[in-house]
């Protein structure tokens, strides 16, 4: 039987949010990322792609019956359905880095969609915690998948999330 680094989930989980994603590849990775740390998925508003069973199993998504997923028709939506997250957005041109976020267990991260990333509404609604992730290079973003896995990483570091991690027997085998 393989062994795997495990932690025990968050009593709180953190929330990710995806706001119109419209790159199914992202969201299916996004998806996993949330599988595997047991942070609840909400996917808000027009999706860019069908998210139905047969969709599903067409893209070959074998872990999506693990995903805490939730729908919601716009972003007031998501917010009366969790009242208590505190809200964290993430832009390329977030002006404070994602390292210095104070984040809690139960807060929201809230990620735009690929092509023009959040409303400017939420932007400056948020703007106190509103975050970027420095580059080097002379790229225009992270793409989605990759900037959504730095930063729910980093918040559950913060939260305590990865604390004790330990050696567990695998019953998935090298899934």
């Amino acid at each position: 039987m393989t062994r795997k680094l495990r932690v025990s989930p968050l009593a709180s989980p953190l929330e990710v949010v995806l706001v119109e994603p419209e790159i199914p590849q992202n969201t299916g990775n996004i998806a996993r990322l949330c599988a595997a740390t047991q942070c609840p998925l909400h996917l808000v508003g027009r999706l860019g792609f069908q998210i139905d069973e047969k969709a599903v199993r067409r893209a070959g998504l074998d872990y999506w019956h693990l995903v805490k997923l939730e729908t919601h028709p716009d972003f007031r939506s998501f917010e009366l359905r969790k009242p208590s997250a505190k809200i964290h957005v993430f832009s390329a041109t977030g002006a404070k880095s994602y390292l210095d976020m104070d984040i809690a267990p139960g807060d929201a991260l809230v990620f735009g969609k690929e092509s023009a990333g959040l409303p400017r509404d939420l932007l400056e609604r948020f703007s106190d915690r509103c975050y970027g992730i420095p580059t080097a290079g002379a790229v225009r973003s992270i793409n989605l998948a990759s900037a959504a896995a730095i930063v729910v990483y980093e918040a559950l570091r913060k939260c305590g999330g990865l604390d004790n991690a330990k050696l567990e027997d695998d019953p998935l085998g090298s899934l």
